[in-house]
């Protein structure tokens, strides 16, 4: 990295920018390291894995086994369990980070980023919380961003009329604080159970607004991840009687969940997670308790008034608090202009496996909706591919300055 001002107004990066230092970025970096390619990453937390660290409740623990989770050429620790806690797993990245010597830029925030045509490079242009403005250039650009980096808040008519606490789950921890208290959570999906079933732990009395239809599959299947039961069925058999395996088991294991109120899409939990990206709930206790009544089961809300929600059926129930588990999304748009690769939702348009290049030196990485380990995947081959690259400019040994150069030296 080469700074042309002692203010580092602009940064010339010898190789790529990564935008985020979660687990997609560190992946990405730790690939680039074993190659010798230099990289800079930058992070607009103080933090790796920032969405870990400061956006997760306490009593998570990874949905699949530690296998599947972890990232490449560094296994989890023998001594862990089969599903690592959040400290865990916190652990093992900011371990990852040390091994790799990976030392991102924090508290970078990426404002904008632009290929420039003339010169062939992109300008990556970041603020600190001091107000100092920094442009990058590069030849490769990673967006390692994810597809969880801001919250989803819906707008629901009298939210701002209801007068008790509204949170999201990323700012949601312990039930402890909400223990006697009557909490509707918005949202059933992994999430969503889980607060609520972490609710009932802490004597809470929540009620799981369950809008759609939900997969919920038991987490193990006679001791066996049901995850990795399916990774194995689909070595032999086609996606769709995997689905139909992966339900009777399901059937046989928790009952009808339609008599509980969760109605179960049309479409198998395997072929919605692939072409919609839904991941199925993976149940770890909230079901029990939803057939027991200490989880209240309610339809779409309609509105809310002061201490009071409404919902579409037209009951209405006296609450406390409202916990909104209603997904994050991905904040691309707000700072890449470009439209060709990634599309309005900021995801890229290719479906995986595709999904990883684009044109003029960009990847994505952390957008495959196939968690920890499909990112794994992509940041081995974006690091090959830049690698490759790398080292054919490097065995040339140009000693020419290349015209785009030239066009960053007027900074």
């Amino acid at each position: 990295m080469f700074s042309f001002s002692d203010t580092r107004r602009c940064v010339w990066v010898n190789g790529p920018v990564i935008v985020g230092a979660g687990p997609s970025g560190l992946a990405v970096a730790a690939g680039l390291k074993e190659q010798g390619v230099p990289f800079v990453i930058l992070e607009r937390a103080d933090c790796i894995a920032s969405l870990w660290q400061k956006r997760t409740y306490d009593r998570l623990k990874l949905h699949l086994p530690k296998q599947f989770c972890q990232l490449p050429k560094f296994p989890f620790p023998d001594h862990y369990p089969e599903y690592p806690n959040k400290k865990q797993f916190i652990e093992y990245l900011e371990s990852y980070a040390r091994h790799f010597d990976i030392n991102p830029q924090f508290n970078e925030t990426v404002e904008s980023a632009k290929y420039d045509e003339a010169c062939r490079l992109w300008r990556v242009k970041t603020v600190s919380p001091s107000g100092c403005e920094v442009e990058y250039i590069c030849q490769w650009l990673v967006v390692a961003t994810g597809e969880n980096a801001e919250q989803v808040m819906p707008e629901i008519e009298g939210l701002q009329n209801f007068g008790g606490e509204v949170i999201h789950a990323c700012d949601y921890k312990s039930g402890e604080n909400f223990r006697g208290k009557r909490v509707v959570v918005v949202g059933c999906g992994n999430s969503g159970m889980e607060v609520s079933l972490d609710l009932c732990n802490h004597d809470a009395k929540p009620s799981m607004v369950v809008r759609s239809s939900v997969h919920v599959l038991p987490r193990e299947v006679f001791g066996k991840s049901t995850f990795e039961l399916a990774i194995f069925m689909l070595k032999w058999l086609p996606l769709w009687l995997v689905d139909k395996i992966l339900l009777v088991l399901a059937w046989m294991i928790l009952g009808n969940i339609e008599k509980c109120g969760l109605k179960r899409p049309s479409v198998g939990p395997l072929e919605l997670k692939n072409t919609q990206g839904k991941t199925p709930v993976l149940d770890i206790g909230a079901l029990e308790k939803i057939k027991s009544k200490e989880i209240n089961i309610v339809p779409g809300i309609k509105k809310f008034s002061c201490g009071m929600v409404e919902f579409l059926n037209g009951e209405k129930l006296e609450i406390d608090a409202v916990v909104m588990a209603t997904g994050y999304r991905s904040n691309v748009p707000y700072w890449l202009q470009e439209t060709e690769f990634f599309s309005n939702n900021g995801f890229p348009k290719a479906p995986f496996p595709n999904g990883w290049k684009g044109k003029a030196g960009l990847y994505a990485v952390g957008f495959t909706r196939r968690g920890l380990s499909g990112a794994s995947v992509d940041a081995m081959k974006i690091a090959q591919d830049i690698g490759k690259v790398w080292k054919e400019d490097l065995n040339q040994k140009k000693q020419k300055v290349p015209t785009h150069r030239r066009c960053i030296s007027t900074f």
